[in-house]
């Protein structure tokens, strides 16, 4: 069942408003949906209520009540309240007391405190929201030394950009490897690899101030870090050079040059090592290593680094939270805590897009530091346990199509075992040596489109294996004839991949993958994958497969430690063949909550998996057919603004009767003017006696013979009319892209007298039936559940919107009633006729008669379907997928 939160809010705002001592809790409690016979056993003073103390509501598992004098210490009585044993032996959720002006909560699950006045407690309904069902997922933020870090190494960058050519690939890379070696002896010295201040300290002892030969400088220190201990090359050289160590691992192998620095880059330099690099996150190089690749490349690439909270929203629903569940289930349990030890051995993490590894890193860490935790259980039980680490970086698997990339995923998760070894050490005991570097994640360099992915990351059926990660994100356009041909290799069997977005095969794969076996996977995608014809493409097929979305994050727009953020609205969505839960997010006043629900449809809502496909026609009989408008296709030639308009009929009066006014989206919805001529049964001898239209029509001839396009080509063959030719005599105005915010898609009636371009569908002869089902907030809904996006706003079709709309039956009586509401709704928008449609919808803006005219004939629609009102978009939705099954299936 969907939560109403806006009646929650309502309800609270209504009880703090002179509250009633003695009926102020059972308002709380009807505004966090308890039944009606809860408080009435309450109130009578039956078992359910747990508190012994009159006025105090206790109920098992949820709350405890308690109301205080204002003489009382508030503070005083809140703690006590908080360390009561009744409290954990009624695992009571949520503590309340209140003297009626202050309110002080404590969640018992997440330690917690609120701490506000009265009043404010309908704007904090959001953490009482586990009373519904609605658990908030603690996701943690970013480091702000990473943000600081990401930062002065982009400053770093532009600065060589200035000074250097980049113009060649060979200089972007060394580039690349250059930045790499500077992370390196940043974090090494900071985190004992290196002595402390190490580097520093020798680049601001030994090269001069204006950097004239800190290249050469840096050339001989990262030999020396190449060098072995015994090596001829060490030993002809400075003490302060032989001090560092031996480094291995081919990070300092090749001979690269080092960029022209100056005085500036010498200090930029020199205040980037002076930050405190061991609190960095070494996820956090893919960020510096975007800055340093072209706009172009990543582009083609499709890279979008992830933020350390996203990467938590994809692995903490996953694995971790089940992982921690079994710790906290096996605490006291020392065989238990030892077979859980085993587990996290075993398990994989793969990311077949991996990028410079954030996922794989993130993992890593959060892994080990579950490990340690399990140890700590663990000695509590068994002190005389001696115990290693039993993760290591092998059980890390990656796939890359840039090779310095994993490069970079590939240091990146050996300075990330670095740092979990140091933690180790304090905590634990000894952590295996520093130095020389070693293994470092199972990282290919390829292509994964045409990887064989069970040979990346070889598994058994009853392996426990996790696929995660961000694929490329690319539409339609921009793809190259690779990327074009992988779709096609990948999709081999599908009829066809329509729209179908390029992080689509990535699911598509993952899920043949994971299918028949212990495996699951949970990816970042464009929200599109989820919405319009892609869902009908991709998702039946994913099903079939035996598998479901066991946990998903809709819409959510993108956030990433990079300089320059990927401006783009994302998903999660988890797969599973074999989880019995299904956990759905949804946010409220900014934080993330988690529902625990029947079944998640792949439009991301509590619902079936049914999918609603492209139809050519409506798949309600009666239902009149939706045209696309007319398109012009002519260059500019048949279009006028009014001064063009105004000229033309000044000079050739006779052309009067063939000038009509256009209407397109923009003119519909912002009361624009435009005019064309519509020529469309125009006599030759006609044309012929008005040599100015005649030149406009000789201009489109011209530039659809010359046009790419070949159906523009055979349209020259008639230059005085537009594409299409539908002009009924009357018709409903649908325009085809429409703002995000709005509650209502305005639609309106236009006659033959007004041509409406292809930026618009049309429905001839429409009547105010029509208008009222197709401007109710139910076909709304279902607009946002089905249709595609442009950017964030609706792309309304025909094909997928329309004509799959499960219109309802109906009586003469309710079509009639639903007319005169249609009515009243045209007569309000009248009162308003300085006001464009654009600032009539704005749900800022809405006059409030028109919105109560809107209202009153959603309840009217909305009873077509069932007697019982609709709570809300996610009861209608679920009512109109029902009936779009059932009319499928008949």
């Amino acid at each position: 069942m969907a939560v109403n939160q806006a009646k929650i809010f309502e309800h609270l705002e209504q009880i703090v408003v002179s509250p009633d001592r003695n009926e102020f809790i059972y308002g709380f409690l009807t505004a966090f949906e308890f039944p009606k016979a809860t408080l009435s056993l309450i109130r009578q003073g039956g078992a359910r209520n747990v508190a012994k103390e009159p006025g105090h509501v206790g109920l098992k598992n949820k709350l405890y009540y308690q109301p205080v004098a204002d003489s009382d210490d508030i503070e005083s009585v809140f703690e006590q309240r908080i360390a009561d044993s009744a409290v954990v032996k009624n695992k009571i959720r949520f503590v309340l007391v209140t003297n009626f002006v202050r309110f002080l909560a404590w969640d018992t699950l997440t330690k917690e405190r609120l701490d506000i006045e009265l009043e404010e407690l309908p704007r904090n309904y959001g953490f009482f929201l586990p009373l519904v069902g609605l658990e908030k997922a603690i996701l943690n933020s970013e480091n702000p030394a990473d943000v600081k870090a990401a930062e002065k190494m982009g400053k770093l960058f532009d600065l060589i950009k200035e000074r250097n050519d980049l113009s060649k690939a060979e200089d972007i890379h060394a580039l690349n490897v250059f930045l790499t070696r500077l992370l390196f002896c940043f974090f090494a010295e900071d985190t004992g690899i290196f002595e402390k201040g190490q580097f520093t300290s020798v680049v601001k002892s030994y090269t001069a101030e204006d950097g004239s030969d800190l290249d050469q400088f840096l050339t001989d220190l990262f030999t020396v870090m190449n060098s072995k201990l015994d090596s001829p090359s060490r030993q002809s050289l400075p003490i302060h050079f032989t001090a560092f160590p031996y480094v291995n691992g081919g990070l300092f192998a090749s001979d690269e040059p080092i960029p022209e620095l100056g005085l500036k880059g010498r200090r930029l330099l020199l205040e980037c090592s002076a930050m405190d690099w061991s609190a960095i996150n070494p996820d956090i190089f893919g960020s510096m290593f975007q800055a340093v690749i072209d706009v172009e490349q990543r582009s083609r690439l499709g890279q979008h680094y992830t933020s350390y909270s996203n990467i938590m929203k994809v692995i903490q629903p996953l694995f971790l939270e089940p992982l921690r569940s079994e710790l906290e289930k096996q605490r006291t349990n020392t065989n238990g805590l030892k077979r859980l030890l085993v587990r996290l051995g075993e398990i994989k993490v793969f990311d077949p897009a991996c990028g410079s590894g954030n996922f794989l890193i993130v993992a890593y860490k959060e892994l080990r530091l579950l490990e340690m935790d399990v140890i700590r259980a663990l000695l509590q039980s068994d002190p005389q346990s001696f115990l290693m680490s039993r993760i290591h970086l092998d059980q890390f698997y990656g796939i890359e199509i840039d090779d310095f990339a994993c490069e970079i995923a590939r240091l990146s998760l050996w300075l990330a075992e670095h740092q979990l070894n140091k933690q180790w050490e304090e905590h634990i005991g000894s952590a295996p040596p520093a130095l020389p570097l070693r293994s470092s994640g199972k990282i290919w360099s390829g292509n994964s489109l045409q990887k064989d992915w069970q040979a990346v990351c070889p598994k058994e059926p009853d392996d426990e294996v996790y696929v995660i990660g961000n694929p490329p994100f690319l539409g339609t356009l921009g793809r190259s004839d690779e990327q074009r041909a992988d779709m096609q290799s990948v999709f081999s069997g599908f009829k066809s991949l329509g729209g179908l977005d390029f992080v689509a095969c990535w699911f598509w794969k993952g899920a043949q993958y994971i299918q028949n076996s212990r495996a699951e996977l949970a990816l970042v995608a464009t929200n599109s994958l989820c919405q319009g014809e892609q869902v009908a493409t991709l998702w039946p097929a994913v099903f079939k497969l035996g598998l479901c979305i066991h946990f998903a994050y809709p819409t959510f727009a993108w956030a990433n430690n990079a300089r320059d953020k990927a401006a783009v609205h994302v998903v999660i969505v988890g797969l599973s063949g074999r989880s019995k839960t299904r956990q759905l997010y949804q946010q409220v006043d900014g934080h993330w909550h988690s529902k625990l629900v029947n079944n998640i449809s792949p439009y991301l809502i509590e619902g079936s998996n049914i999918a609603v496909s492209a139809k050519t026609k409506p798949m309600v009989k009666n239902v009149p057919q939706l045209l696309f408008g007319n398109k012009p296709t002519d260059g500019g030639h048949l279009l006028m603004d009014r001064r063009e308009r105004d000229m033309l009929l000044k000079l050739e009066p006779q052309a009067a009767p063939w000038i009509k006014r256009v209407m397109g989206a923009d003119e519909f919805l912002n009361g624009k003017e435009r005019w064309c001529l519509w020529l469309a049964d125009i006599t030759n001898k006609e044309l012929q006696s008005m040599p100015l239209v005649l030149k406009r029509v000789q201009k489109v001839a011209e530039a659809r013979r010359k046009s790419p396009d070949k159906g523009a080509q055979k349209m020259a063959e008639r230059p005085h009319q537009f594409r299409d030719l539908n002009n009924p005599n009357d018709y409903i105005l649908i325009p085809s892209v429409s703002s995000e915010r709005r509650n209502y898609v305005p639609i309106g009636f236009y006659d033959a007298s007004v041509i409406s371009t292809n930026l618009n569908y049309i429905l001839p002869n429409g009547t105010l039936y029509e208008f009222a089902i197709l401007t109710s907030i139910m076909h709304n809904d279902w607009m946002r559940l089905v249709a595609g996006r442009l950017e964030s706003r609706y792309r309304y079709s025909a094909t997928v919107v329309y004509n799959s709309f499960p219109w309802p039956g109906v009586t003469d009586e309710q079509r009639n009633s639903l007319i005169a509401l249609a009515k009243t709704v045209l007569l309000t928008r009248e009162n308003y006729p300085e006001n464009t449609l654009a600032e009539l919808y704005d749900p800022l803006k809405m006059p409030a008669d028109l919105l109560e005219a809107h209202q009153t004939l959603d309840k009217a629609v909305d009873r077509l379907y069932r007697d019982k009102p609709f709570r809300d978009a996610t009861e209608r939705l679920s009512c109109l997928l029902e009936r779009y099954e059932a009319l499928t299936k008949a």
